[in-house]
């Protein structure tokens, strides 16, 4: 059915340098149901919907309310099973992540839980996150597995995934993530890596499971050179390549990712300005994970630096179980605009624009004839106040397509 959403003060996300966000303040926008068919001034809509022979089933009057693209989370880790709360707990008294992973906790801490769960118990955890994501206005979500590290164990997350992924009202994108070498693993790491590149990355591109692969790179997780030999396996197999990199030491995974033409590199806060210089010619995005960095208390990535070479700049939650178990993007942006120093408007396209161009993605983040009709409805008026006022949910309505 074909609707109308007019007298709406219209965020496109396509404007110019004097407008980044492409406002248009009594705007309207005309979907058929499934994508987005016209956009532009109310007082036009009535003739263009004559001209599209179109004839609107519901008209919505959103009385000057604050009408957006759907948001969209370009890194979660939304599939795992169990609790680390008592990890918050040591990290407040001022134990540091790295230290509580030497010990036993970290990423090793959620694979018993994980791996014990059944299918049916990860997909019913995974949809009440992705619920919980769309109430404050995600309408899509990438979703990395990663919380197994067995070949059979990882294909089973990827696989559950896409059932959530069919069952949630957003629509859900797969990452293979080679998140650590398991502890078990640890005495035949060259093996692991191989059983990684020569089984796992094929099979999942052979059964289209995901749509890119993601390697850890830092400290504790994969070297670089292991990262070049799985990425390098990713893109022989067609699938994309992203990287988790610099969150504790740099490795030069962020060189290595612009090399590989990688759609994003994920954390930053250690990056080197040849990487920065990099990743600009080679148009990778840079995903901001705002949540992470403040519970780990780590420095904030050089988003001057980034932002100054030409870098795109996304922002998205990190939802995990151990640093930032939170799915709420307007949270995030609050963390962006206050602990990194972007602005409003290089928050709203972080979660939008170029959080869509992280996940290669060129339907949505938009507000334009064509994408999907993924929308959201704010109870305010200027973008501004969706992180101004971070601790109240502002989403009147979403529309997924």
């Amino acid at each position: 059915m074909a609707s109308l959403y007019h007298r709406a003060r219209v965020m496109t996300c396509t404007g110019s340098d004097a407008d980044p966000l492409g406002l248009i303040a009594n705007g309207a926008v005309l979907t058929d149901g499934g994508h987005i068919v016209w956009v532009g001034d109310a007082v036009d809509a009535a003739a263009a919907c004559r001209a599209l022979d179109v004839l609107p089933g519901e008209r919505v009057d959103l009385g000057g309310r604050l009408l957006t693209p759907g948001l969209i989370d370009c890194h979660t880790h939304a599939i795992f099973a169990g609790d680390r709360a008592a990890e918050f707990a040591l990290r407040a008294r001022g134990a540091s992540y790295l230290e509580i992973a030497a010990a036993g906790g970290g990423i090793a801490a959620t694979l018993a839980p994980t791996r014990a769960a059944a299918d049916a118990t990860l997909e019913r955890l995974t949809i009440d996150r992705l619920l919980a994501a769309r109430a404050t206005g995600t309408t899509t979500m990438e979703v990395k597995s990663g919380y197994d590290l067995t070949v059979a164990g990882e294909l089973r997350l990827l696989r559950v995934i896409a059932h959530a992924g069919a069952r949630a009202p957003l629509a859900v994108v797969p990452t293979l993530l080679c998140h650590v070498v398991p502890p078990e693993r640890r005495s035949d790491r060259a093996a692991y890596v191989r059983e990684l590149v020569e089984v796992l990355v094929p099979t999942v591109a052979a059964d289209r499971l995901a749509t890119s692969v993601d390697v850890y790179c830092d400290d504790g997780a994969f070297t670089r050179d292991e990262t070049a030999a799985i990425l390098g396996a990713a893109r022989n197999a067609g699938l994309g390549v992203r990287a988790h990199v610099g969150q504790f030491s740099d490795h030069g995974a962020a060189e290595l990712c612009a090399e590989l033409g990688a759609l994003s590199v994920d954390h930053l806060e250690q990056v080197s300005p040849a990487a920065i210089a990099a990743l600009a010619a080679a148009g990778t995005v840079a995903v901001m994970l705002p949540g992470a960095c403040v519970q780990l208390r780590l420095p904030p990535p050089p988003v001057a630096a980034l932002r100054a070479a030409g870098v795109p700049l996304a922002v998205a939650s990190d939802l995990n179980p151990g640093s930032s178990y939170a799915s709420s993007l307007p949270v995030q942006m609050w963390l962006a605009t206050t602990h990194f120093s972007m602005s409003v408007e290089e928050a709203w396209l972080g979660v939008t624009r170029i959080a869509a161009r992280a996940l290669g993605l060129v339907d949505r983040g938009l507000l334009v004839p064509g994408a999907r009709a993924d929308l959201v409805v704010w109870n305010a008026e200027h973008p501004a106040e969706i992180p101004y006022r971070y601790g109240s949910n502002l989403v009147d309505r979403v529309v997924t397509a």
